[in-house]
């Protein structure tokens, strides 16, 4: 970081905390930036989808700018705190979460958004939010402690080809990301239409628990002794809602051999669906690992093939959702499910389909071991930049 100038963060933003409301108040009204729109990206997305009863008022003063940096503030545990986020367009209309700090520019800063997005995702500067949290039940961030954060910047030439180098790759990881929303529609689209649009009655009917075997998983107790130092994938249902998509290639925890006995086991290309928190969310395991009580597993495709079930699966989300119970949180009933009727189509179209949305499986896999490749290199390029142990020629270099 040779040349490079070094500011403490209060010396570059004003920091401001976002809106807190009821629950009544969210699913209508104006766009919101979520707490987990925060952890997951680098850069808000294009389009927030969340929305909040908010005032006029609240509008203008928890607004989302170009340049604005977002901070995850408070979390279960310190190593996912302060993750960041950074606007790289204005929102009209949109808020802020309550559990996320907004860090505006000051008029005199020379930033570039592109470059401080992934500056403040950089390890080094992570390590330094993670030293100065507080942890009591929670680890949180206050304004005292971001203001003492030493952020280091070089100039605006090597800001802007830094962040070409690393938007490079993100580019690729977002295009792969798209295509794979695009040919998870076109699936979708073609079951409805084939399966449900074009369904006969003279279809017979049966019960999913007639036609496959549902299981459910199991957790070994207490959690917390079996997690500590575990080496085998442990599968959470965080870890199929944090990557949006359809598989699962990697896990945040990991539990020791001696819980694999108290768990059940998956292999490559099992299929499970979450019966708890988020209920009804299909994935495919892409991974050996072990999952808790808050899966369903599903085996024995003798009648309807197992990429047939993920997207019936898929489109019976909300009539799944709708017979969940729970007290805390809903929870799908294992025997409910297994009385849960479906058609069965003719033989040959269901033949038809599986043939043509294999073809698709296969090439959104090979899109998400590519987009993990693109991540891992970004990953390990970010530090060597910041650093200095790579540079990059900048027009200054050139001249």
């Amino acid at each position: 970081m040779n040349g490079w100038k070094k500011y403490n963060l209060e010396d570059l933003y004003t920091f401001s905390s976002g809106l807190s409301k009821p629950s009544t108040d969210f699913g209508f009204g104006y766009p919101f930036l979520t707490f987990k729109n925060v952890f997951q990206n680098y850069f808000l997305p294009n389009q927030l989808t969340e929305t909040v009863n908010s005032t006029k008022k609240e509008r203008e003063i928890l607004s989302i700018k170009r340049g604005d940096v977002f901070f995850t503030r408070t979390s279960e545990t310190a190593e996912e705190l302060g993750m960041s986020s950074v606007a790289l367009k204005d929102y009209p209309e949109a808020t802020f979460n309550g559990f996320t700090k907004r860090l505006r520019p000051k008029n005199n800063t020379n930033i570039i958004p592109e470059f401080i997005g992934y500056y403040f995702r950089w390890n080094f500067f992570r390590a330094n939010i993670i030293s100065m949290s507080s942890e009591t039940t929670r680890a949180s961030l206050n304004n005292s402690m971001l203001a003492q954060l030493p952020v280091f910047l070089p100039p605006l030439s090597e800001q802007c080809a830094i962040a070409s180098v690393l938007s490079s790759l993100d580019d690729k990881i977002d295009l792969l990301h798209r295509e794979n929303a695009t040919l998870e529609k076109m699936a979708e689209t073609l079951f409805r239409q084939w399966f449900i649009e074009e369904a006969r009655d003279d279809w017979k009917e049966k019960k999913l628990g007639d036609i496959i075997t549902i299981s459910r998983g199991a957790s070994p107790r207490p959690i917390v002794k079996y997690v500590k130092n575990g080496t085998v994938p442990w599968i959470k249902i965080a870890d199929a809602t944090s990557s949006n998509s359809l598989f699962i290639e990697k896990t945040k925890e990991f539990i020791i051999e001696e819980g694999i006995s108290k768990s059940v086991e998956v292999f490559p290309g099992d299929l499970i669906l979450s019966n708890s928190a988020t209920c009804g969310l299909p994935c495919i395991v892409d991974i050996y690992g072990c999952i808790h009580d808050g899966w369903l597993l599903f085996r024995d495709f003798h009648i309807l093939p197992k990429i047939y079930i993920l997207f019936l699966l898929k489109y019976i989300a909300i009539d799944l959702n709708q017979i969940a119970d729970g007290s805390v949180q809903d929870n799908l009933n294992t025997n409910i499910l297994k009385e849960y009727k479906t058609k069965i189509p003719p033989k040959y179209k269901i033949s038809t389909f599986n043939s043509i949305a294999d073809n698709i499986i296969n090439k959104m896999q090979m899109n998400i071991k590519q987009i993990y490749t693109l991540e891992k290199l970004r990953d390990t390029l970010l530090p060597k930049l910041m650093s200095g142990e790579v540079r990059v020629q900048y027009a200054e270099d050139a001249e």
